[in-house]
C-alpha cells in the first residue's frame, strides 16, 4: 500500500512540474520557442508600456472636497463656517479654473488672478472671525504641514514656559 502511494505522488508531482513547464513554453518565456503553435506570435522585442493616461482634471468641488479637512483641522471651524469657507473657495477656486482655461497673456493672467484672490480674501475675512481668517491666510501662503509644524512649535515652548 506504502508503495502504491508514494508512485501516485511521483506521478502527481510530475504531472503538475510537466504541466508548469508546458505553460511558460506555451506563453513566450525567453528560452522557450518564439512562435507559439496556440495562435499568438511571441517577439523577444520587450513592447512599450501603454501610454498612461493624463490625469483627470479635477472640478472646482473636488479640489475643495480635498482641502476642507486640513483647513477644518488647522483653523478649527465649525460647521457653519466650513460651510462659507467651502462655498468661498470654490466660487474663486471655479474662477482661476476658468481664467486658465482662457490661456490669456501672461502679463493681464496674471493680473487677473491678483483680483480674484484679492477678492477672494475679503469674503472670507468678512465671513469668518479674524484669527480663523489669519489661520486660512497662512494655510494659504505657507501650506498646511507648515502651518501644523509651527502650531506643534508653539505649544511645545508653552509648555516649557
Amino acid at each position: 500500500m506504502r508503495m502504491f502511494v508514494r508512485i501516485m505522488c511521483v506521478l502527481l508531482f510530475t504531472g503538475c512540474s510537466i504541466y508548469s513547464l508546458e505553460a511558460q513554453y506555451r506563453t513566450g518565456n525567453p528560452y522557450g520557442r518564439q512562435n507559439s503553435p496556440y495562435g499568438r506570435q511571441n517577439s523577444i522585442i520587450p513592447r512599450a508600456d501603454d501610454p498612461q493616461d493624463e490625469p483627470k482634471a479635477l472640478t472646482a468641488e473636488e479640489i475643495v472636497e480635498e482641502q476642507m479637512p486640513n483647513i477644518t483641522e488647522a483653523a478649527e471651524l465649525n460647521p457653519f463656517e466650513e460651510a462659507v469657507v467651502s462655498s468661498i473657495l470654490t466660487k474663486y477656486i471655479q474662477k482661476t479654473i476658468e481664467l486658465r482655461l482662457l490661456e490669456l497673456e501672461p502679463q493681464k493672467t496674471k493680473e487677473t488672478l491678483d483680483k480674484i484672490r484679492k477678492d477672494q480674501n475679503a469674503e472670507l475675512k468678512a465671513g469668518l472671525p479674524e484669527d480663523k481668517y489669519n489661520i486660512i491666510m497662512e494655510i494659504q501662503e505657507k501650506g498646511y504641514r507648515k502651518v501644523q509644524a509651527d502650531k506643534k512649535k508653539k505649544r511645545k515652548k508653552k509648555k516649557k514656559d
